[in-house]
């Protein structure tokens, strides 16, 4: 019997051993989300005419705006409004109201171009976009451009 018990130690008989946990398999990654576009900061601007243009009257005035939807007059809705040209003078500061006079021109159908009558001569048009009360934006939804009507 201890030749037996001898043969099997030497011989390297089978014997239980401790084996390693295999590893665990690596997680699939996981795809990240594409962060959402931010939306474009609200702004208003000319599509026509090009400030530093040379134009005849009457002009046309073609007006653009993103980051805002347009609705008329006296529909009060957040981030909407609608379309004042201003003639000559600078813009209308925030929170004050549009005036009616002749300089400050009223597009409260949401109109976005019009025809307008310019004498000849150098002229600053500022575009302001204010609110269903025709309260001002301010300078953050205005533009001024500088044009000159020929004879």
């Amino acid at each position: 019997m201890r030749l037996g018990l001898f043969l099997s130690i030497l011989v390297g008989c089978p014997t239980a051993t401790p084996t390693e946990p295999e590893p665990a398999p690596a997680p699939e990654p996981v795809a990240e989300p594409e962060p959402e576009p931010e939306a474009p900061a609200a702004r208003v601007f000319f599509k026509a005419p090009a400030d530093g243009a040379t134009v005849k009257s009457p002009v046309r005035i073609e007006f653009g705006v993103e980051g805002m939807e347009i609705k008329p007059a006296g529909e009060i809705a957040e981030n909407t409004g609608h379309h004042h040209l201003i003639v000559g003078p600078a813009g209308v500061a925030q929170g004050e109201t549009v005036p009616t006079d002749d300089k400050h021109i009223h597009y409260g159908l949401g109109q976005t171009e019009a025809d307008i009558e310019l004498p000849a001569g150098e002229h600053k048009l500022t575009m302001q976009f204010a609110d269903g009360n025709h309260s001002s934006y301010g300078d953050v939804m205005a533009a001024t451009i500088t044009i000159t009507v020929e004879e």
